[in-house]
C-alpha cells in the first residue's frame, strides 16, 4: 500500500551532495499527493541555480518509482533563498543575502565577474540586484547597457534601475560620464550608505555588491553598515595579483566576512583561430591561492576578445552569448557561489567551517584601520 512514510522513507536516499545530508531531512520534500497509483510531490532547494537540481530530480524519481504499487511520479523543482545567519536589523529590507565582489587590486576584471554572476543568477531564476560601490570609477551603466537616470515612486527611496532582468544601481546613474568625483572618505560612505539602504530593492535573493579595487573606505563601510553574506575575491594568476587577492581576503576575514571563494579572472587564453592555449598571464594561481588561504575555489574565467566587446556594448556574455565557452564558465562560477552560499545556511557543521575558514594563515595579520 502507498503512503506518505513509506514515500519519505525512500527519498531519504537521495542526497544533496553539497549539503551532505538527505532531502527528507533538510525539509525539502513539501505538498506531497498520493492518487491512487500516482505520487506528486514538490522538492524545494535552497537556490534556483542549484548545479545539481536536474540530477536530484532523477533521483527522486527512481527512488519513488522502485516502491511497489506506484506507476507515476510527479516531481516539482522548486527553490526558496533562505539566509539563516541573519541578524534583525543589520540586514537591507527584503534582501536575503549581499555578496561583496572584491579585488586586492584594480585591472583584474572584477565588475565583468560582478555583472556576469549576478545576470547568470538572474538567468537561473534568482530575484538579483547589482550594487555598484565603486563610487570613484562606477562602470555598471556601461556594462548592463543602462544610462538613464532613477526615479523615486514614493518621494523617499529610488527605484532601482533595471535591464537584463536585474534590478541595479550606481553613482553613475546621477552623474555625466565625463564628471569627476572629488570626495574624502566620509563623503563615499555616506554615499554608498544611501546608495544601499535609499533605494525600494525589493524582494531579492542576492544583491551583488561591485566593490572598488583594495581595502578602503567602502570595504569598511559595507562590512559595518550591512551584513554581509560573504565576499568573492576576483584574481589574475601573475604573482602581483595574488599578492593582492591575499590582502582582500585577509581584510574581510578580519572583520569577520566569510569567504565563498575565489576566482580566477583572464586565466587562459584559447586562439579563436586555431584553439592554441596560452597561458598569458601564468595559470593555477588562484587555486594554489585558495588553497593556501583554506578557501573555497570558485572556478576560472578565460581571457575571451567577446566578453570585452558584450561589456562594452551593455550585454554581458552570459546574456549575449549564454552558450559560449564563457558564459558557461560563468554560469558554472555562478551555480559554485550559489552552493557556497547553501552550504554557510544549510550544511552540516564541518562543511559551514571549511567555508568560514579557520583563519590559520591570518591568524596574525594585523588589520591597519585609519
Amino acid at each position: 500500500m502507498i503512503n506518505k512514510d513509506r514515500i519519505l522513507e525512500a527519498l531519504k536516499q537521495v542526497q544533496d551532495p553539497d549539503l551532505h545530508k538527505d532531502i527528507v531531512s533538510l525539509g525539502f520534500v513539501q505538498d506531497m499527493v498520493i492518487d491512487k497509483d500516482s505520487v506528486s510531490f514538490k522538492v524545494v532547494l535552497t537556490t534556483p541555480a542549484c548545479p545539481v537540481k536536474d540530477l536530484l530530480k532523477q533521483q527522486c524519481i527512481e527512488a519513488v518509482s522502485r516502491l511497489d504499487g506506484v506507476k507515476q511520479v510527479n516531481v516539482e523543482m522548486t527553490a526558496q533563498v533562505t539566509n539563516k545567519r541573519a541578524n534583525d536589523g543589520h540586514l537591507l529590507e527584503g534582501v536575503k543575502n549581499v555578496i561583496a565582489v572584491a579585488s586586492g587590486k584594480g585591472g583584474v576584471g572584477k565588475s565583468t565577474v560582478a555583472t556576469n554572476l549576478a545576470v547568470s543568477l538572474g538567468m537561473l531564476g534568482a530575484r538579483v540586484g547589482l550594487l555598484d560601490a565603486d563610487i570613484y570609477g562606477p562602470s555598471i551603466p556601461l556594462m548592463m547597457g543602462v544610462h538613464q537616470n532613477p526615479t523615486s515612486s514614493d518621494g523617499k527611496h529610488l527605484d532601482p534601475m533595471e535591464n537584463h532582468g536585474i534590478k541595479m544601481m550606481s553613482i553613475g546613474f546621477m552623474m555625466p560620464d565625463d564628471q569627476a568625483l572629488v570626495w574624502r572618505g566620509p563623503m563615499v560612505a555616506q554615499a554608498l550608505t544611501q546608495l544601499m539602504r535609499d533605494v525600494n530593492w525589493g524582494e531579492l535573493d542576492y544583491l551583488i555588491v561591485d566593490m572598488p579595487p583594495g581595502t578602503g573606505d567602502a570595504q569598511l563601510t559595507m562590512s559595518q553598515a550591512i551584513q554581509l553574506t560573504g565576499a568573492v575575491i576576483v584574481t589574475t594568476p601573475q604573482d602581483v595579483a595574488l599578492i593582492d587577492a591575499r590582502r582582500g581576503v585577509g581584510m574581510f576575514q578580519k572583520v569577520n566576512v566569510p569567504i565563498l571563494g575565489i576566482i580566477e579572472n583572464m586565466s587562459y587564453y584559447v586562439c579563436p583561430k586555431c584553439n592554441h592555449r596560452a597561458d598569458i598571464f601564468s595559470h593555477g594561481g588562484g587555486q594554489k591561492a585558495a588553497e593556501k588561504y583554506e578557501v573555497p575555489f570558485l572556478g576560472e574565467i578565460p581571457l575571451n576578445l567577446e566578453t570585452r566587446i558584450a561589456g562594452d556594448e551593455g550585454k554581458p556574455i552570459v546574456s549575449a552569448a549564454p552558450d559560449s565557452p564563457n558564459g558557461k564558465a560563468f554560469r558554472e562560477v555562478a551555480q559554485n557561489l550559489a552552493s557556497m552560499i547553501s552550504i554557510l545556511h544549510h550544511g552540516t557543521p564541518e562543511d559551514q567551517a571549511k567555508v568560514l575558514g579557520q583563519k590559520k594563515f591570518f591568524a596574525n595579520t594585523r588589520l591597519k584601520v585609519i
